[in-house]
């Protein structure tokens, strides 16, 4: 066969795997006509390979058993809510036929539905089965599964989890499959050939109408000996200085035209804990864009210096750029843990005594805006799968003339206490009641819909002893600090 041929009879192969995983046609045997197989009226059912094989180490295998979620027919759509955080996540599956509400405690944070799917773990051989139970997130990477299938999904990649979200969408476009399982925890098995049994939990098949067949795959899993490869140290070298003569100024309709525009608020602090030294007190931050379009920042870099002007752009409900505003300036932030543009203004992090007063100041005053967090995906403007969802993709590097730097409607920018100089020092500070005040948009150059709400205080107590500093933080409704690193 030549390779003309060999292509064009891969194609044909690929078409008819296609169909069969969205039960169009059952697989096809060389030579012979396809047969039809019932329709299902269930809105998904799961897909795996017949062999997996993993590489694990000491005991651990990492694996997502090649695992997917098929929606048949149409698409397979949650929307998550909570009316406050004194609230339990409420989710319903939007059918075809009208909101279906899930079960009581399915979601119990926005990283997915919770115990969807169980493993039954059995070695080759004989031996006591091993039964682990999963968190399945319905946003997971995608791929179009029928060629008839629509081009594109709109639906999030991934299911981000701050702990102050506040809705989140998860969903499979119809004749897409999804991948089901994550590989962030690993299986207990050490090498061998193992039986595994994937079923979704009966109270879900149950609701969803997923017959037992649909309901339920077998793999074969072959875990190997694999030994960790050493990395490099992760610190690189920034690139060489470029001098080069940075880009124009915007030109054209200059100021704000009325219209959609961004609305940030800040989240309450979280991950809220101390130092090892007792010295510093460390936290997590998010500041999100509930309003109805992005914010977008543009950096336009200022001849022979590691400096850009930086300007607010407007748009339309159709997405036309109305006017620009200048907001600033971006700077080049050289630290090991930084390496990249930083805006000014974006938001100030302090710490208030009880009468709130300022008691400190953090050092981090600019920032790499990046879309990090999904905080209410149900918002009307919200943006369900933005471009840029991570650092890389938004803060350029040192030769950068120009960047933009972008945070979508109903998404959230998060910083976590690895980033240098956040933590604010309280060794000297007495034991009492403080608030960690984070604030957006402090110096009012950006232009949003309110700044009423551009305010969000945590209460903390400091106490114990000198060298034996305590911090307690108190819930906020049914949100526990305890779970992202806080301390009792």
């Amino acid at each position: 066969m030549n390779r003309s041929a060999r292509t064009a009879a891969a194609l044909v192969s690929l078409a008819l795997a296609a169909a069969a995983l969205v039960g169009t046609t059952a697989p096809v045997e060389a030579g012979s006509a396809p047969r039809a197989e019932r329709a299902t009226t269930a809105p998904f059912r799961l897909w795996a390979p017949r062999t997996v094989e993993t590489y694990g180490y000491r005991n651990r295998a990492w694996t997502d058993l090649g695992l997917r979620v098929i929606a048949t027919g149409a698409p397979l759509e949650l929307w998550s809510q909570r009316t406050s955080y004194a609230e339990p996540i409420r989710t319903v599956w939007r059918s075809p036929a009208g909101d279906v509400a899930l079960p009581a405690g399915s979601m119990r944070d926005f990283s997915g539905l919770q115990d969807f799917l169980r493993l039954t773990i059995t070695p080759r051989g004989g031996g006591d089965p091993i039964t682990v139970q999963r968190k399945v997130c319905l946003s997971g990477w995608s791929e179009r599964v029928d060629p008839a299938a629509s081009a594109t999904s709109p639906y999030p990649s991934g299911c981000w989890n701050n702990p102050f979200s506040l809705g989140s969408v998860q969903g499979v476009q119809a004749g897409w499959a999804s991948l089901a399982l994550g590989t962030d925890r690993p299986l207990r098995l050490g090498p061998g050939t193992y039986r595994v049994q994937v079923s979704v939990a009966p109270r879900y098949a149950t609701l969803f109408g997923l017959t037992a067949a649909e309901a339920t795959r077998t793999v074969r899993l072959v875990v190997k000996e694999d030994e960790p490869v050493e990395g490099d140290d992760g610190k690189g070298v920034p690139p060489p200085h470029a001098d080069r003569a940075g880009a124009h100024a915007p030109t054209g309709p200059a100021g704000r035209v009325a219209g959609p525009v961004p609305d940030l608020r800040p989240l309450p602090a979280w991950g809220i804990s101390l130092s090892k030294s007792g010295k510093y007190l460390r936290f997590s931050a998010t500041v999100w864009n509930a309003g109805t379009s992005p914010l977008v920042v543009d950096g336009f870099r200022e001849p022979g210096k590691d400096e850009m002007t930086a300007y607010q752009y407007f748009f339309d409900a159709a997405g036309d750029q109305t006017g620009y505003q200048p907001v600033g300036h971006m700077h080049w932030d050289a630290k090991p843990s930084h390496q990249h543009w930083h805006f000014e203004d974006f938001a100030r992090y302090s710490l208030l005594r009880a009468d709130k007063t300022e008691a400190a100041v953090s050092k981090k005053e600019a920032f790499c805006l990046a879309n990090t967090d999904a905080v209410d995906l149900t918002i009307p403007d919200a943006a369900w799968k933005p471009e840029n969802t991570d650092l890389a993709t938004s803060c350029g590097d040192l030769t950068s003339l120009s960047i933009r730097e972008v945070l979508a409607a109903g998404w959230g920018d998060t910083y976590t206490q690895f980033r240098a100089g956040q933590s604010f020092r309280v060794d000297t500070l007495p034991n009492g009641v403080y608030y960690v005040a984070v604030q957006a948009n402090p110096a009012g150059n950006l232009a949003e819909a309110s700044t009423g709400n551009n305010l969000a205080l945590r209460k903390i107590r400091l106490g114990g002893t000198p060298g034996k500093r305590t911090v307690t933080v108190p819930d906020v409704g049914l949100i526990s600090d305890e779970k992202y690193g806080g301390t009792g």
